[in-house]
């Protein structure tokens, strides 16, 4: 008995992907692929259906000549789960790659629904995006007067990282990295067809990662002002580029003028300071005011309370945070830490972002499948569009580096299927494609494959030459992936110039600006040249994978008038390859003679388009 289903064969699913609520979609099961013998037994075919959390209900299938088929329209957005079950005891469920398996236990397929009127941001797609950590970008000029910081004239000294004499990493070293800095760097930029700039926190905070917010609605000082961050938007714009700030809503610094527990803010009753403090209810205090809830237990990090309607409205409010800063011109926000704000929260944040400007995007922080995720006991709801546009895409970063490091296509290709299966196109060709966070290792120290024990080694740990050089070999293929691949590519600062560092706070060092590695940088220009040559294809082009094995990837991406195909073959065999007309490979910049030859990566275009 066989029988064949592929979510990701039209074919098969008469839409790829997440489908609209209200929108027809065809399911087809053949009872043997093309050419094969017909063994198949079975003469009655259901499709079972479940509503997450909901009754299972099954639909009898209509018999065909290949098969069977039926067409459903869904009418509730929501998650899904389907399979299919024959007459005789078996079923067909998902297996490898989302294809079909015969089984009498099945592995369902997610379907989500998503709302019919659920767009994402154009501009966005097929655009090449840009990470700073502003402290360590660029510096120009002076320090400004502050107190209680730490202030660095050592640009690229190593950041401080050892506790203080009560066991607390106070991450209150500064080096001054500025908005200015990032304004006199906009070239370099340029060069390197960024399109969109993400900048980490900016606002008024005690630390340098600025995620512990002092004052929603003031630039940190040490970054500069008001004007130099409008300054900065503008300049962008004139060159194309938008920018888009972190927005954390989740939790604010215990030195703010909304908690304000040492009393900094003179102007302000904080709530650590009086329960008839006009933010007190924006806490959850355990015994006040020693003990509150806070972010992971950190105490400087309070955590927020998101029914309090006084902090709504200052959030989502006509002046309130996000409009104040969507009026200075910014493109839209990366949300930290999405998965530990309600559902509700989310919800209104996209009201009030989209009521100011419909074209701003939302990308949240979401570290595995957002189309399922659950977050404390409840299924979140992220791209069924009513919340987020995008998300950053960890699960392909971890997909990419497996394959960079081992040659192994096998993860990298079961990652790339479950997210174009369970994600709205909308939504693949937004996601924020990552190697390297201010969360991560650096990628080049992650290809390496260097460890150490403890944060005293990391301080000191150099990668060989031969391990940089290694290591680099294997950044260019997953930077190529990255590129190339389905979303939109975020280089972290650095990363295109060679960096390297272990976690937090050594991949936050100061941007090296007299020793940029000029063979990879020189790398990620021709790949972003490359994007912009065909921003079409990377905008919206649908993938196809054309062939694969244990160690040779190539695949296609494809709009109605033209197509690019990437090959990336870790191995030594050489592999034809027959396509119809003549074809350069614009990575490596040489015409494409049919062969891949071992060890090698690289773009093919048709020649009449390159």
């Amino acid at each position: 008995m066989k029988a064949y289903y592929n979510p990701l064969d039209k074919a098969c699913k008469s839409f790829i992907g997440a489908v609209p609520r209200g929108g027809e979609v065809t399911f087809n099961v053949y009872k043997s692929k093309s050419g094969e013998e017909n063994f198949f037994s079975a003469d009655i075919c259901t499709f079972v259906l479940q509503k997450d959390g909901e009754e299972t209900n099954v639909y009898s299938m209509l018999s065909t000549e290949f098969g069977w088929s039926i067409t459903l329209k869904i009418h509730t957005v929501g998650l899904y789960f389907y399979y299919f079950r024959f007459a005789d005891g078996m079923s067909l469920g998902c297996g490898k790659l989302r294809t079909g398996e015969l089984s009498y236990h099945p592995i369902s397929w997610q379907l989500t629904v998503f709302a019919e009127d659920f767009v994402t941001p154009d501009w966005f797609k097929g655009g090449v995006m840009y990470q700073i950590f502003p402290d360590r970008f660029h510096k120009t000029g002076t320090f400004p007067s502050v107190t209680n910081k730490i202030l660095r004239e050592d640009w690229g000294g190593l950041p401080r990282f050892r506790p203080d004499e009560f066991g607390k990493v106070l991450n209150n070293d500064f080096f001054g990295g500025n908005l200015n800095g990032i304004r006199e760097k906009l070239g370099y930029l340029k060069s390197l067809n960024v399109t969109v700039i993400y900048l980490n926190p900016i606002f008024e905070a005690y630390s340098n990662h600025r995620y512990d917010t002092g004052d929603y609605m003031k630039i940190d000082k040490l970054l500069g002002t008001e004007d130099d961050f409008d300054a900065l938007v503008s300049d962008a714009e004139q060159l194309g580029i938008r920018i888009i700030l972190d927005g954390v809503f989740n939790h604010t610094g215990v030195d703010s003028r909304y908690f304000n527990k040492y009393g900094r803010y003179s102007d302000s009753v904080g709530a650590y300071q009086s329960r008839l403090s006009p933010y007190y209810d924006w806490y959850r205090f355990n015994e006040y005011p020693e003990s509150y809830e806070s972010w992971w237990g950190i105490e400087t990090l309070p955590s927020v309370n998101e029914n309090a309607e006084s902090y709504q409205q200052f959030i989502f409010g006509e002046y309130g945070v996000l409009k104040n800063w969507l009026r200075h011109g910014i493109g839209g926000y990366r949300i930290d830490v999405a998965d530990e704000l309600p559902d509700f929260f989310i919800q209104k944040m996209r009201r009030a972002v989209k009521s100011e400007n419909k074209d701003a995007i939302l990308i949240g922080e979401v570290w595995e499948d957002a189309s399922n995720k659950i977050a404390y006991s409840e299924r979140r709801q992220y791209l069924q569009g009513s919340e987020l546009d995008s998300v950053m895409n960890y699960p392909l970063r971890d997909a990419i580096i497996q394959f960079a490091a081992t040659g192994k296509t096998e993860y990298l290709r079961e990652t790339i299927s479950m997210l174009i299966d369970n994600y709205p196109k909308q939504v693949v060709d937004c996601q924020m494609n990552i190697l390297g966070t201010h969360d991560t290792a650096r990628i080049l120290t992650v290809l390496s494959g260097r460890t150490c024990c403890d944060k005293e080694e990391m301080a000191i740990t150099r990668l060989s030459e031969q391990e940089k050089r290694d290591a680099k070999q294997k950044l260019k293929i997953a930077a190529l992936l990255q590129y190339t691949l389905p979303g939109v590519p975020c280089v972290y600062y650095g990363d295109e110039s060679g960096m390297e560092g272990f976690i937090d706070p050594f991949c936050r060092a100061c941007f090296d600006w007299e020793n940029i590695d000029k063979e990879i940088f020189d790398f990620y220009e021709r790949l972003g040249e490359i994007r912009k040559s065909f921003v079409d294809i990377f905008a919206e082009g649908v993938y196809r994978e054309m062939y694969a094995d244990n160690g040779c990837l190539v695949f296609e991406r494809k709009t109605e008038h033209d197509c690019v195909y990437v090959f990336v073959n870790h191995l030594s065999n050489e592999y034809s390859v027959k396509l119809n007309g003549r074809y350069t490979d614009v990575l490596n910049r040489k015409d494409f003679c049919g062969i891949i030859p071992g060890h090698s990566y690289g773009i093919l275009v048709q020649l009449c388009h390159a």
